[in-house]
């Protein structure tokens, strides 16, 4: 079991599920609540809006969720065993499980994501948008087969799909939410605010995942060396991609305080912002400007890490924020 929980890497699913209940309870909900509304069969008193999507049905978005990106992370281990021994020392699959049973959990794993994708986009009233989770399980199959070895391509896959992850909430509340207003409201509310700021933790989880898989590569570099995958520190050398990294996290901080100053302005955020984010991306930049060896390397990787994590958790600053009228 400590095994197929490992192969899984539960740790980033339990993120993905984490990042998922924060974007629909702490940021759409107090967000939409903000925003006052009439009803046509009602008492004629502005009242809040509430979430429409059914709690039953958030859930099975997020097992789907959940389930295609299992099924990533063991198709992964399933390629990248020769690799993984050159840089990692060891692996799961063909020692702790077989190759052909770990082949078996990615199946069944894709077989209950997809389907339920395609339940969870019919009760949207979207059938076609189930075509999104066949597309990214299909992705994430011939990214560990084939993309992830090819000039960064494959690390931009895996920074789109982790910004996929809190889009996927605003883009199953919105039919719900359109529907139910659209039928009982006098005026039709805008929903463009819950786009933007939803968008904008997806924006940097783009840019502090696509930092992280470049740092991870420099990281993996002589496996990748050794069987000829093709990526960014391979093709363009160890300095420029740590160059290149670097210019990412600056991009990110420089985006980060201006989204601040234009949209948000408020102490509490700018605090946050600064000890939580800011201050370890500044950190992460002097590692990997000073790093000598692996060791080093994987401590960059874990601030990123680190750095995403705090991303995530301002969602209940957010709450707090909206909720106490803070701002």
């Amino acid at each position: 079991m400590r095994a197929f929980l490992n192969l899984i890497r539960w740790h980033n699913l339990i993120i993905v599920i984490i990042t998922m209940v924060l974007m629909r309870y702490a940021v759409i909900e107090p967000l939409i609540s903000k925003i006052s509304i009439i009803l046509e069969n009602g008492t004629g008193e502005q009242m809040p809006m509430i979430l429409q999507l059914p709690w039953y049905d958030f859930i099975i978005l997020v097992a789907a969720t959940v389930c295609i990106t299992a099924g990533g992370y063991v198709i992964n281990d399933y390629f990248d065993i020769k690799t993984d021994l050159i840089n990692r020392g060891e692996v799961i699959v063909g020692t702790k499980i077989p190759r052909r049973r770990a082949m078996m959990w990615h199946n069944i794993l894709n077989i209950i994501g997809v389907p339920s994708g395609f339940y969870i986009s019919w009760r949207a009233g979207y059938f076609w948008l189930g075509t999104l989770f066949l597309v990214v399980s299909g992705l994430l199959y011939f990214y560990s087969a084939s993309y992830k070895r090819q000039f960064l391509i494959g690390n931009v896959i895996v920074a789109l799909l982790t910004a996929m992850v809190p889009m996927l909430v605003v883009i199953y509340e919105w039919p719900a939410l359109y529907r139910f207003y659209e039928l009982n409201a006098v005026v039709v509310p805008n929903f463009n605010l819950i786009f933007y700021w939803v968008g904008g933790f997806a924006l940097f989880a783009f840019l502090t995942t696509l930092t992280r898989e470049i740092v991870k590569d420099i990281e993996d570099f002589e496996g990748d060396l050794a069987y000829g995958r093709n990526t960014v520190p391979v093709i363009v050398g160890i300095l420029t991609s740590k160059i290149t990294a670097v210019c990412l996290i600056i991009i990110t901080i420089a985006a980060l305080y201006l989204v601040w100053y234009l949209f948000i302005n408020d102490k509490i955020t700018l605090i946050y912002l600064s000890l939580c984010i800011v201050l370890p991306l500044l950190l992460a930049i002097y590692q990997l400007i000073t790093s000598k060896n692996k060791r080093q390397l994987h401590g960059a990787s874990r601030l990123m890490k680190v750095v995403m994590l705090a991303g995530v958790f301002y969602a209940v600053l957010v709450k707090i924020i909206l909720t106490w009228n803070l701002f």
